[in-house]
């Protein structure tokens, strides 16, 4: 999970969007250990009612113009340019589930797997940022529905085949995500967005030893990934090992300039 994976990180809480969502998912990798002790279920909404939201007075019109021509537009090459200006106005307000609907409609119109992947990938981004669990259970949805496509074509594709594991986990069946994220790694062990997301989902179901286990060696081979370091550090304190998160914060400190990361960093820093 690269940025499409939602940080929010406050004065020393921190924690993924989606994991407000997540059932208590219990990911130890010893054979038969593996348990749900919740799930949950939604109705799900429409993409239709979602997908409209209020914006700058100025982009709302040029959006406007576009939607128009894109409703009359026939012509291949002018949907899909079309949709990726539509998209980038939501985008900038910050409504990533209307870009999402966007690519989607564009989809349902040239239905090549080009669009069906650019709606996936929208779909997903927009999960991420969901703090509502109807709009998370639609939005997963929607994701799995085009990556599935897109992977039909090509099989090999392990960064949409996490993307649709992600998916899976906060849905009413969260050991069919966690089955493909071991999948993904059982092929490349040593896939970033495999590790991440296996580290956060021990993390969320309180195995924080197993969590550093699975930040260790994300960093070992992706020593950018500055979430992987900072989740790390978060792991170490969890599970008690101080020294460890100490050297562990105190490296996050050095490796970014995010002022929210900065601040969380001290947050946890001052408890020890």
């Amino acid at each position: 999970m690269k940025k499409s994976q939602i940080l929010v990180i406050i004065l020393g809480v921190a924690t993924i969007a989606i994991l407000y969502f997540l059932p208590r998912v219990v990911v130890d990798n010893d054979e038969g250990n593996t348990q749900i002790s919740e799930e949950q279920t939604s109705t799900p909404a429409t993409a239709e009612s979602m997908h409209d939201t209020p914006m700058d007075a100025g982009d709302r019109n040029i959006l406007n113009g576009l939607l128009t021509d894109l409703e009359k537009q026939d012509n291949r090459e002018k949907i899909a340019s079309l949709s990726e200006e539509i998209a980038s106005l939501y985008i900038k307000a910050g409504k990533f589930d209307s870009a999402a609907y966007t690519f989607d409609r564009a989809a349902a119109k040239l239905e090549t797997t080009e669009s069906w992947e650019k709606a996936g990938a929208a779909y997903y981004e927009a999960y991420t940022f969901a703090m509502d669990q109807e709009k998370v259970s639609l939005l997963a949805e929607k994701t799995r529905t085009y990556l599935a496509k897109v992977l039909e074509k090509d099989p090999k594709r392990l960064d949409l085949k996490t993307k649709m594991a992600m998916t899976y986990v906060s849905s009413a069946n969260p050991m069919q995500g966690i089955t493909m994220l071991r999948e993904v790694l059982e092929e490349d062990p040593r896939n970033e967005d495999g590790l991440f997301n296996m580290g956060v989902l021990s993390m969320q179901s309180g195995q924080y030893k197993r969590a550093a286990e699975r930040f260790e060696e994300l960093v070992k081979h992706h020593p950018d990934n500055v979430q992987g370091q900072f989740y790390l550090g978060v792991s170490y304190f969890e599970s008690k090992q101080n020294n460890k998160a100490k050297q562990q914060f105190e490296l996050v400190q050095n490796m970014s300039k995010d002022p929210m990361v900065l601040a969380s960093v001290e947050g946890y820093l001052d408890r020890l």
